[in-house]
């Protein structure tokens, strides 16, 4: 595979002697932002999918659909040693390409939620904007890195939230912060009296520790470190928290959320039958969980462990089953959650960890994905999820950001898990009551998935996939839908005329030239 790279310049911009030049994938060596790689779309199945099926959809609401859902179920994850680049420079500097994209989620869905944190807030100091130099609003010590990815301590001032809150002052957004949580004795508070006097309502959660099911295995507790363990910590947080003087009014202890595991050492389930949530139910906002399906660290971080080949698990990201598979073992925390009057969300999640793959993460296929998980999730009873993004070195950014000063020509490029949450805002809507079925279709096909949203009880959209890269078109598909009067059917409801909205591309493995709605 060969990839070509042309240079457009901007009109009366002295341009570089580059012209069109091709690259090598298999001699790449930069960062996997930029790596042209492209993979081979998966064969054909055989036997061929069923080319044409029937949706019946029935008015007056549906057993088995989902709790009512909000319009930005589907939200971002910042790391936060990366938000300088993301967000912005500083308050007075907002990267207007972010503006642009949060206000195309918030024109569908009313709102949108984004988490500042990661690996790297567990270690963030906040510091004196005189301690930061040239004006910036975070410094990173790239000589004390730790765990499996090498996350920096960091360094930020006040000028972040500053900036979050300038965002929030001009478009709908909510935000989610991160307590550091490496050192519990004491705790470092600091981001929270900060934020509640800067963000205000804004900011509805702060995460109490970022995967602590994970921290023996990163260096950051002993080996007999378990759920009580944390169920401890929580409590001299409050403790600590309610002494502080950084929460006069309150607020913050009733905005936590936990445990975020990654369901790496722990189960949600070990963590539920402490009592945390019995006992800190006043405390907890919301209930969280994180998950990828599987892990690049090998490769990104030379663990010693095998590498897994992107092509031969491409055909993994593309079907439904593995997204029922992958949300099996939760169900039983989305039913614990609501018998308790709880909301959980998956708070981390992209195609894999540590950075994704190059080939899949910034493919199609990705977009593909990633909205059959979000809906599948809305379907299983989550109340939000977040996609995670990075910096330069890794592969399942929302956005492709030009180095240094570029972007003033270069501009940004959409990643493709931008267009599953721009296309899952648009199918849930900005009611707040959307409730989400998956229908099954096609004799549950797994490469032609079908969901039912449903608004106040009525069938509003319906969200239809079809996997397969097939040139000749014959695995092309149809489906027929109809609407019945009554969840049990019966006489006529179908709406003489529907709009259809198309989210495509060449193949799943085509990396750039994605349209969503034609754009």
């Amino acid at each position: 595979v060969r990839a070509i790279v042309t240079v457009y310049p901007q009109p009366a911009q002295a341009q570089a002697t580059l012209g069109t030049v091709s690259a090598n994938p298999a001699a790449y060596s930069g960062v996997a932002a930029y790596n042209p790689t492209t993979l081979n779309a998966p064969p054909v199945p055989s036997p061929a999918v069923p080319s044409t099926f029937n949706i019946q959809l029935n008015t007056g609401g549906t057993p088995g659909a989902s709790i009512q859902q909000s319009g930005d179920f589907l939200g971002f994850s910042i790391e936060m040693s990366v938000s300088n680049q993301v967000l912005g420079k500083n308050s007075t500097h907002i990267q207007i390409p972010f503006l642009n994209l949060m206000s195309n989620i918030v024109k569908r869905a009313g709102s949108v939620r984004v988490r500042v944190g990661g690996n790297s807030q567990e270690s963030a100091t906040l510091v004196a904007a005189a301690d930061i130099s040239d004006g910036r609003i975070l410094q990173k010590n790239l000589t004390g890195v730790t765990g499996t990815t090498q996350t920096p301590p960091l360094e930020f001032s006040d000028d972040l939230l500053y900036m979050m809150a300038n965002i929030s002052s001009l478009i709908n957004v909510e935000w989610f912060l991160g307590i550091p949580w490496f050192v519990t004795q004491p705790f470092d508070l600091d981001i929270v009296g900060a934020a509640e006097a800067i963000l205000g309502e804004t900011l509805i959660g702060y995460q109490a520790a970022n995967e602590p099911d994970l921290y023996f295995a990163h260096g950051h507790r002993p080996s007999t470190y378990g759920p009580f363990d944390y169920f401890g910590e929580f409590s001299d947080l409050l403790t600590q928290l309610g002494t502080s003087g950084k929460d006069p009014n309150g607020r913050a202890k009733t905005l936590l959320l936990g445990p975020s595991i990654a369901d790496a050492g722990w189960t949600p389930e070990e963590v539920w039958d402490t009592n945390f949530v019995d006992v800190y139910s006043a405390n907890l906002a919301f209930l969280s969980v994180e998950k990828y399906p599987t892990d690049n660290c090998a490769a990104a971080f030379n663990t010693g462990a095998p590498i897994i080949d992107p092509q031969t698990v491409f055909p993994d990201f593309l079907n439904h089953t593995a997204h029922t598979s992958l949300l099996a073992p939760y169900l039983n925390s989305t039913a614990f959650a609501q018998s308790h009057g709880k909301k959980l969300l998956m708070f981390e999640t992209n195609t894999a960890s540590c950075g994704g793959f190059v080939g899949i993460s910034d493919a199609f296929g990705a977009a593909l994905w990633g909205l059959d998980y979000a809906l599948q999730m809305a379907h299983s009873n989550f109340s939000g999820a977040m996609l995670h993004a990075g910096g330069q070195n890794v592969a399942y950014n929302l956005t492709l950001r030009s180095p240094t000063n570029e972007s003033t020509f270069h501009q940004w490029t959409i990643g493709p898990v931008y267009y599953s949450a721009l296309v899952m805002a648009e199918a849930m809507g900005p009611s707040n009551v959307t409730q989400v079925l998956d229908l099954q279709a096609n004799n549950n096909n797994e490469f032609t998935p079908a969901y039912a949203i449903y608004d106040a009880g009525e069938p509003v959209r319906v969200a239809l996939f079809n996997y397969i890269t097939d040139a000749t078109g014959a695995s092309d598909v149809t489906a027929v839908i109809s609407v019945a009067q009554g969840a049990a059917g019966g006489g006529g409801a179908t709406p003489a005329q529907v709009k259809v909205k198309y989210m495509l591309a060449p193949s799943v493995s085509t990396k750039g030239n994605m349209t969503g709605a034609g754009q």
